[in-house]
């Protein structure tokens, strides 16, 4: 049987059979490390008494605040500064841009490669063929001592294309649309590939968008064959030789669904969920306060330059804020050369420096309590963008809601823009370490106290807000688990060591942060039990030893309060009056829960 794009990569990577489900050690071509992750990546090296293999390999890049305005960031920031000075590693500091651009734009990765990074959206890099993972700073510190990691070969979906979209539809539509179709949970697990008749015709803009996005359907990643035009850029990019790959045609699939994109007309989500999407004309006219257009999403050339065409020659609603952020140094000076930086500053727009923008809690893009947003970002998860309430649309709809100053189509942009009425609102450290742990044997059976968390789709935004993502220290981090999930604010208060934690499908999906993780141990939770984890979630848990377990109990009728035996060797849990069979631990995930944790060797 012949081999997916996923699975040739990593064959590529590895001395390993490669079959779903397969553990294998992979080299990994490219490790980097954030502004916000990088810090634990030095001080888990450092730590662990652990050199870095391959420093020409390897790199830290600045992007969630390239302006250091927040102190923590800034701390961090120096502090990575100064391990690379030490180490060798590359730097590419506050002036660069988004640190998964910069790879294919300065032709680190291409087609066949493979990359990692503290960045929960490093699968961008199926956009040009190559392999991309976000993983937590555990994970990251290992690809940099060892210069591979550990991976559980994905199963492979095939999602096709159906069609082509309207004439006023973009890449950021069609990606809103599959996300209407699989929904937050659709490609867990997988690695998808993305076929059809229009793709031969999609743009590396394009690619980006739609690959960028793979990690709101729970996605690995999602791939794309890269087209002659998609090679030469890469081959330009990094003066070498990258050659062409491609899917076997005897290749299995273990999922392949179908996206009608005939006639699409213009989408938007909704707030609060990426996958909440819609046609633009359910939401038109609501009132907005701001737009953002950028992120890793759409923040790149021909992004800015579809934006600036809707703007040309117009100006901004009055009392609206527009705030572009491109994504790399060098769109902006492209940008700068071609005019765009001037339609968007003769519009009326504020621009900052090449970056995340408010994604990330950036220097530029947050809203405040009661804004009312339309981002081109990947992300409208309550609070992730500021306090407000965030539509995720293409670049065009946010320039035309911009100027209609409510949110509007391209082909819609009223004579006059809508104004807000005179006294009305509009509405709405290093990680502790793991040596004590290894003098021991961990207990394979656990009893505790249960919590019953019914919710699927948890993000890590829920559990771990980013407005603390500059703590380190992990003591500091369990008081504010779920402090942004509606109903269980006052967990950190209620929680008790050895207490078990139950809940429902896709645990953890979102960003790559370890505090996620962290913030159950600093409580002294002694293990989480899901039907479904998010894919780097499940990672970051495993490599910091806790206890993870996939089973359905949440449909099992257990109740707050009640006492449960896990067995982790089984994964068969008991409590008075009932059992449930979950998965039991592989030898990979049993070997780091003994030893305290990936890093401690």
């Amino acid at each position: 049987m012949g081999l997916t794009l996923i699975e040739k990569i990593i064959a590529s990577h590895c001395d390993q059979e490669v079959v779903p489900g397969a553990t294998v050690d992979m080299r990994v071509d490219v490790r980097a490390a954030r502004d916000f992750g990088g810090a634990n990546v030095a001080k888990n090296l450092q730590a662990a008494g652990l050199s870095v293999e391959d420093p020409e390999k390897t790199l830290f890049t600045f992007d969630c605040n390239p302006g250091g305005s927040d102190q923590g960031y800034a701390a961090n920031q120096q502090l990575c500064r100064e391990f690379a000075r030490e180490s060798g590693v590359g730097l590419r500091d506050v002036t660069q841009g988004i640190g998964t651009h910069i790879a294919f734009e300065d032709g680190l990765v291409g087609p066949g490669s493979t990359f990692v990074s503290t960045d929960s959206h490093a699968n961008i890099m199926g956009a040009v063929g190559a392999f991309g993972q976000g993983m937590g700073d555990q994970d990251i510190a290992y690809a940099w001592s060892a210069g591979k990691v550990w991976f559980k070969v994905p199963k492979s979906a095939k999602v096709i294309l159906v069609g082509r979209p309207g004439p006023t539809a973009t890449a950021k539509d069609i990606v809103l649309k599959m996300l209407q179709v699989l929904g937050a949970g659709g490609l867990l697990g997988y690695a998808a590939e993305i076929t059809g008749e229009i793709v031969k015709d999609l743009t590396l803009e394009d690619r980006v968008t739609i690959a960028s996005m793979s990690t709101e359907m729970g996605g690995i990643i999602s791939l794309f064959e890269p087209s002659p035009a998609i090679l030469d850029f890469c081959r330009n990019a990094g003066g070498r030789d990258f050659q062409a790959i491609a899917a076997d045609g005897d290749a299995h699939y273990d999922k392949v669904v179908e996206v009608n994109i005939e006639g699409l007309s213009p989408m938007a989500a909704r707030p609060g969920h990426p996958d909440d999407t819609t046609d633009l004309s359910d939401v038109a006219g609501r009132k907005v306060d701001s737009v953002f257009i950028g992120s890793c999403t759409n923040g790149r050339l021909e992004d800015l330059r579809r934006a600036a065409n809707v703007l040309q020659g117009r100006k901004v609603a009055p009392g609206v804020v527009l705030k572009v952020v491109p994504t790399t140094r060098n769109v902006w000076e492209d940008a700068l050369e071609e005019g765009i930086v001037k339609a968007f500053m003769d519009a009326g727009a504020l621009i900052g420096n090449a970056g995340c923008g408010g994604c990330a809690a950036g220097q530029l893009g947050q809203n405040g309590p009661g804004e009312v947003t339309v981002s081109t970002g990947n992300r409208n998860y309550a609070g992730k963008q500021g306090k407000g309430e965030v539509y995720l649309a293409s670049p065009e709809t946010a320039a035309a809601t911009a100027i209609a100053g409510a949110i509007t189509s391209v082909d819609a942009i009223p004579e006059q823009p809508v104004l807000f009425e005179i006294g009305n609102s509009n509405g709405s450290s290093a990680q502790e370490s793991s040596a004590s742990a290894v003098d021991r044997i961990k207990p394979t059976k656990l009893e505790g106290r249960v919590w019953v968390v019914n919710v699927d789709n948890v993000d890590t935004d829920m559990i771990f807000h980013n407005r603390y993502l500059a703590i380190t220290e992990l003591d500091k981090m369990g008081q504010y688990t779920f402090d942004n999930l509606e109903g269980w604010k006052d967990f950190a208060s209620k929680a008790k060591p050895d207490d078990i934690v139950i809940t429902g499908s896709n645990f953890g999906c979102g960003s790559s942060r370890q505090q996620a993780v962290g913030c159950f141990t600093a409580l002294g939770v002694q293990a989480l039990i899901a039907q479904s984890y998010g894919s780097i979630y499940e990672r970051n848990a495993i490599n910091s030893g806790m206890p993870i377990v996939v089973a359905d109990a949440l449909n099992a009728g257990l109740k707050d309060g009640d006492h449960v035996s896990v067995d982790l060797e089984t994964g068969t849990i008991n409590w008075d009056g009932g059992s449930l069979q979950g998965e039991p631990f592989s030898e990979v995930q049993m070997q780091i829960y003994q030893r305290g944790g990936l890093l401690a060797l």
